[in-house]
């Protein structure tokens, strides 16, 4: 009985020694446990944070302005091009032959401008003619006036015979009628003179319709060169020789790989303190290593819901409160710093300290 005594009286003086080092463990750990949970408690009440978020930049689609068939394609699947470099040529053999087609049209109606031209030169030529004819037809005139009279007089004395009387008048009833004639010549040649006016308008006026068209197709040949609208790395082509394309149907699209920018979507809860100008920490899935900084741009005045096809209309009485994301854009800081490593569409956490 004494030795089982001893024993457990060694045990227990074991088990005092032991208990101090439990005890500093434990506490340890609540000190441990209390610093993560203060820092976490401290950071959300101090910080604002999203996981979604994602790069953007612009896209711009490239479209051909008039329809044909691909002739070349001078570029690749995501090959880098530059503004007004030549991607794509369609053929344009056919509005080749119609610009020709045109072009002998256009000429002809030259032609015809000199057609009106000489036509009114030879009119206005017969108009000084017959203004010369009403002077000769007028002293024509005259003079058989004058030898009417005189025959009457004569024929009143007895000195000439009943004959020749009316022979002067017939002659002066003749020259009335040439010098009524003359007139009448250089009115309709002059009516000729203003409709080869009107002609003339005419011809120079459709002469102007077909340059313009001229002009317009060679335009149309102008478009079937088709040329990068911007900087940028192409996406996956959809073309190939030989192929029709219509006009304004997307051949490709070009990212812009020199602007990008971050759209994230926080919870309407989330933006109260939210101004432009405001610092942001971003955090790339693909490249968690890359510390990479933004400054908040603007704040949607819009809710995502309401940019989507069918958005929310709680009037209908289905009404089920939903915590609404409000889209924040964010521009990325030394953008040029991180070009080889942002792409559209990568997914990013976003982190904003609102104290």
């Amino acid at each position: 009985n004494n030795q089982t005594k001893i024993m457990e009286q060694q045990e227990l003086t074991q088990k005092k020694k032991r208990s101090p080092i439990r005890l500093v463990i434990f506490g340890l750990i609540l000190i441990a446990g209390g610093y993560f949970a203060y820092t976490k408690i401290s950071f959300a009440l101090s910080h604002e944070t999203t996981d979604n978020a994602q790069v953007e930049t612009m896209i711009t689609p490239v479209l051909p302005r008039v329809s044909g068939y691909v002739k070349t394609v001078a570029v690749g699947d995501y090959d880098s091009v530059k503004e007004n470099q030549l991607v794509v040529t369609l053929d344009d053999d056919e509005m080749q032959a119609q610009l020709l087609q045109m072009e002998a049209d256009y000429k002809s109606s030259e032609a015809d401008i000199l057609n009106a031209k000489a036509s009114l030169n030879t009119t206005t030529t017969s108009t000084t003619v017959n203004k010369g004819n009403i002077t000769l037809a007028q002293v024509k005139k005259e003079q058989a006036q004058e030898d009417y009279e005189r025959n009457q007089k004569l024929f009143a004395d007895q000195a000439i015979t009943r004959k020749q009387l009316d022979d002067s008048r017939f002659a002066l009833e003749v020259a009335t009628q040439q010098l009524i004639n003359a007139k009448n010549d250089y009115v309709s040649a002059d009516s000729r003179i203003a409709v080869s006016n009107a002609a003339i308008q005419k011809a120079n006026a459709a002469l102007e319709v077909k340059n313009a068209a001229i002009q317009q197709q060679k335009l149309k040949i102008s478009y079937t060169k088709i040329y990068a609208p911007i900087n940028g790395k192409l996406g996956k082509k959809n073309i190939s020789p030989g192929q029709y394309v219509q006009a304004g149907t997307p051949l490709f699209s070009i990212v812009n790989d020199s602007t990008y920018w971050i759209i994230a979507n926080f919870k309407e809860t989330q933006i109260k303190k939210f101004h432009p100008g405001m610092s942001v920490d971003i955090e790339l899935d693909a490249y968690p290593d890359a510390k990479i900084t933004g400054t908040i741009e603007s704040l949607s005045d819009a809710t995502g819901a309401k940019f989507s096809l069918l958005p929310p209309d709680n009037s209908s009485g289905n009404f089920v409160k939903v915590t609404q994301r409000v889209p924040v854009k964010i521009l990325i800081n030394d953008v040029s710093r991180y070009k080889d490593i942002l792409r559209a569409g990568l997914s990013a956490y976003i982190t904003i300290t609102t104290n």
